[in-house]
């Protein structure tokens, strides 16, 4: 069961779009580096949670940038909220991600972030399945079931780290 949305544009007519380069000469400078946090909500049957992107039409885990006046953890509880329609509690970290490698442009307004991001493993503890302006569908999937999903190479290396259960966070 998914909750499904049809992405819009950001209201100036220009389609908002993110891009994702890792390691390729043709990628723009990064021009800046904001914290951010994915979070990786694991239901009592392993699903995970996940969301297909308006941005880019990848799949991904629910995440997004750090505000003013908020810790890490609870960015990563707002934005899995926000867009996801779930409410869920930290219960770990799974990994730090800050590959210089890997930058983002988003398109709107021509920024170009580095890499900079840290993965929490959570559960679930109310809300309900809902899209958002950001996720067009939000979908419990069986890992598995990811495998078949478009996927960005770092998003893909996060869920590897979750289904690990590392000993230890992976710091990279």
């Amino acid at each position: 069961m998914g909750a499904e949305l049809n992405a819009d544009d950001p209201g100036d007519g220009r389609a908002a779009r993110r891009i994702d380069y890792y390691d390729d000469p043709s990628a723009p400078e990064a021009n800046s580096i904001v914290p951010s946090a994915n979070v990786a909500v694991v239901d009592d049957d392993g699903r995970i949670l996940v969301i297909h992107r308006t941005d880019n039409d990848n799949w991904a885990l629910p995440g997004g940038a750090q505000d003013f006046g908020e810790s890490l953890p609870q960015c990563g509880v707002r934005e899995t909220k926000e867009e996801t329609g779930i409410d869920c509690e930290i219960t770990g970290l799974v990994g730090i991600y800050t590959d210089p490698k890997h930058v983002v442009h988003y398109t709107s307004n021509d920024e170009v972030r580095q890499e900079f991001s840290v993965l929490f493993s959570a559960h679930a503890i109310g809300g309900e399945l809902a899209a958002s302006s950001e996720s067009r569908e939000v979908l419990w999937l069986a890992p598995h079931e990811l495998a078949e999903r478009r996927m960005d190479r770092s998003m893909r290396l996060r869920v590897a780290h979750l289904l690990e259960r590392r000993a230890a966070p992976y710091l990279g």
